[in-house]
């Protein structure tokens, strides 16, 4: 699973690294702006081969601070299920109040410990290891779902040769047994009927009465 390391310390590059390595997560992508960030995960630019799962975002950076980075990657539809934990300097309650209103699901302080840092890292990667496999279960759902409402439309479509009396115009169903027209369709379509006569029915039914 990618990990992706926003930093604009290349010494802080070499010790997050460093650790998430030994570890044994291998592959990490580090950048050091939050637009080299949007870059990597495809806002601005062509594809990227890489899809990340995890992001550790520094919170002071030049030009769009970690916070700004955090609030427009969650914005982004494609990319709202990445976790996001803040890697700062600054602990006091506003600082953190702002980052978790921005989105970021976690925080490590400055300077990093590696018990610490593996340990949340792990969690924000099994949570979003359980999310892939839940939107996976909900869109396999979807389209079983999907696949059953179009069989049932299916059902109540007649197709194929229906036998139908020269005479009386009864239907002989499945069973071999004679029904009546509308009592067949109304078994086999979502039709339903209204009755009436028609003109010649009129004439032919109640001549002294109908008149052209």
């Amino acid at each position: 699973m990618a990990i992706l390391i926003v930093d604009d310390s290349p010494d802080q590059h070499l010790l997050l690294r460093s650790i998430l390595t030994k570890a044994g997560h291998d592959e990490i992508v580090t950048v050091d702006s939050a637009q080299a960030a949007f870059t990597a995960l495809n806002l601005d630019g062509p594809p990227t081969s890489v899809k990340v799962d995890l992001i550790l975002m520094d919170v002071l950076m030049p030009d769009i601070d970690g916070v700004g980075a955090c609030r427009h990657i969650k914005q982004q539809e494609p990319l709202r299920d990445i976790p996001i934990i803040m890697v700062t300097a600054k602990n006091d309650l506003n600082s953190l109040k702002e980052a978790f209103s921005a989105g970021a699901m976690d925080y490590i302080n400055k300077p990093v410990n590696g018990v610490e840092l593996l340990a949340r890292v792990s969690s924000a990667l099994t949570l979003k290891h359980e999310m892939d496999c839940r939107k996976k279960r909900e869109a396999e759902l979807s389209r079983s779902n999907e696949e059953l409402q179009r069989a049932l439309r299916e059902v109540k479509v007649l197709r194929g040769l229906i036998p139908i009396c020269a005479s009386c115009k009864n239907i002989r169903n499945d069973g071999g047994f004679w029904q009546q027209l509308e009592e067949y369709i109304g078994e086999h379509s979502e039709a339903e009927f209204s009755h009436g006569l028609c003109q010649p029915c009129l004439k032919k039914l109640y001549p002294g009465v109908y008149q052209e």
